[in-house]
Protein backbone atom coordinates (compact mmCIF):
# COMPACT_ATOMS: atom_id res chain seq x y z
CA UNK A 1 0.00 0.00 0.00
CA UNK A 2 1.22 3.47 -0.59
CA UNK A 3 1.18 5.85 2.02
CA UNK A 4 1.73 9.70 3.35
CA UNK A 5 5.12 10.43 3.95
CA UNK A 6 4.42 13.26 6.37
CA UNK A 7 2.50 16.50 6.72
CA UNK A 8 2.58 18.79 4.48
CA UNK A 9 1.19 21.55 5.84
CA UNK A 10 -1.15 22.60 8.41
CA UNK A 11 -4.23 25.03 7.47
CA UNK A 12 -6.82 27.02 9.67
CA UNK A 13 -8.98 29.95 9.26
CA UNK A 14 -7.83 33.24 11.33
CA UNK A 15 -9.17 36.70 11.74
CA UNK A 16 -6.20 38.33 10.93
CA UNK A 17 -3.54 35.65 9.33
CA UNK A 18 -0.72 37.84 8.59
CA UNK A 19 -0.47 38.82 12.18
CA UNK A 20 -0.95 35.31 14.02
CA UNK A 21 1.29 34.24 11.20
CA UNK A 22 4.54 36.65 12.49
CA UNK A 23 3.13 35.58 16.14
CA UNK A 24 4.18 31.75 15.40
CA UNK A 25 7.08 33.25 13.73
CA UNK A 26 8.63 35.23 15.90
CA UNK A 27 8.04 33.20 19.17
CA UNK A 28 7.92 29.57 18.02
CA UNK A 29 10.29 30.06 14.80
CA UNK A 30 7.86 28.38 12.56
CA UNK A 31 8.45 30.52 8.74
CA UNK A 32 5.43 31.50 7.37
CA UNK A 33 4.10 30.30 4.23
CA UNK A 34 6.19 31.45 1.38
CA UNK A 35 5.37 34.36 -0.57
CA UNK A 36 6.01 33.11 -3.91
CA UNK A 37 7.92 29.86 -5.41
CA UNK A 38 10.91 31.49 -5.28
CA UNK A 39 11.45 31.35 -1.22
CA UNK A 40 11.65 28.09 0.67
CA UNK A 41 9.06 26.91 3.04
CA UNK A 42 9.77 26.20 7.08
CA UNK A 43 11.26 23.16 7.37
CA UNK A 44 10.61 21.02 10.39
CA UNK A 45 13.21 18.05 11.91
CA UNK A 46 12.31 14.77 11.21
CA UNK A 47 10.85 13.07 14.60
CA UNK A 48 7.74 11.18 15.64
CA UNK A 49 4.34 12.70 14.89
CA UNK A 50 1.20 11.42 16.64
CA UNK A 51 -1.97 11.40 14.11
CA UNK A 52 -5.08 11.62 16.53
CA UNK A 53 -8.31 11.65 16.08
CA UNK A 54 -10.19 12.64 18.80
CA UNK A 55 -13.66 11.93 20.54
CA UNK A 56 -16.06 15.06 19.50
CA UNK A 57 -16.97 15.57 23.40
CA UNK A 58 -13.01 15.65 24.52
CA UNK A 59 -12.00 18.44 26.72
CA UNK A 60 -8.75 17.86 25.82
CA UNK A 61 -8.23 20.81 23.49
CA UNK A 62 -9.96 23.24 26.22
CA UNK A 63 -13.43 25.10 24.48
CA UNK A 64 -15.99 22.62 23.32
CA UNK A 65 -16.09 25.21 20.09
CA UNK A 66 -12.16 24.49 19.37
CA UNK A 67 -11.73 21.62 16.82
CA UNK A 68 -8.08 21.15 16.42
CA UNK A 69 -5.11 22.01 18.41
CA UNK A 70 -1.21 21.65 17.17
CA UNK A 71 1.48 20.07 18.91
CA UNK A 72 4.99 21.11 18.40
CA UNK A 73 8.11 19.00 19.29
CA UNK A 74 10.76 21.24 21.53
CA UNK A 75 14.35 20.03 22.12
CA UNK A 76 14.26 22.17 25.94
CA UNK A 77 10.57 22.42 26.91
CA UNK A 78 11.93 24.90 30.07
CA UNK A 79 14.06 26.85 27.75
CA UNK A 80 11.49 27.79 25.56
CA UNK A 81 8.86 27.93 28.44
CA UNK A 82 11.25 30.82 29.70
CA UNK A 83 11.57 32.15 26.03
CA UNK A 84 7.64 32.69 25.62
CA UNK A 85 7.19 33.43 29.18
CA UNK A 86 9.74 36.78 28.64
CA UNK A 87 7.39 37.79 25.75
CA UNK A 88 4.60 37.78 28.49
CA UNK A 89 2.70 34.58 27.02
CA UNK A 90 1.58 32.32 29.09
CA UNK A 91 2.40 28.90 29.35
CA UNK A 92 1.58 25.79 31.58
CA UNK A 93 3.76 22.83 31.94
CA UNK A 94 2.82 19.86 32.94
CA UNK A 95 4.12 18.70 36.21
CA UNK A 96 3.51 14.94 35.43
CA UNK A 97 6.53 13.22 33.49
CA UNK A 98 4.95 10.62 30.99
CA UNK A 99 6.72 7.54 29.41
CA UNK A 100 6.73 9.40 25.78
CA UNK A 101 8.24 13.27 27.49
CA UNK A 102 6.90 16.57 28.87
CA UNK A 103 4.55 18.55 27.98
CA UNK A 104 3.43 22.23 27.93
CA UNK A 105 0.22 24.38 27.01
CA UNK A 106 -0.42 27.64 25.82
CA UNK A 107 -2.76 29.54 23.70
CA UNK A 108 -1.87 32.23 20.22
CA UNK A 109 -3.13 35.51 20.17
CA UNK A 110 -6.69 34.03 18.84
CA UNK A 111 -6.60 31.38 21.36
CA UNK A 112 -6.34 28.47 19.29
CA UNK A 113 -4.61 25.73 21.92
CA UNK A 114 -0.84 24.69 21.47
CA UNK A 115 0.84 22.09 23.35
CA UNK A 116 4.65 21.62 23.12
CA UNK A 117 6.54 17.96 23.76
CA UNK A 118 10.22 17.32 24.77
CA UNK A 119 10.23 13.47 23.89
CA UNK A 120 11.79 11.79 26.17
CA UNK A 121 15.48 10.46 25.91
Amino acid sequence: MEKVLGIGGLFFRSRDPQTLGLWYEQHLGVKRAPADYSQSPWQQQAGPMVFAPFPQDTTYFGAAEQTWMVNFRVRNLDAIAAQLRAASIAVEIDPTGYPNGRFARLKDPQGNPIELWEPAG
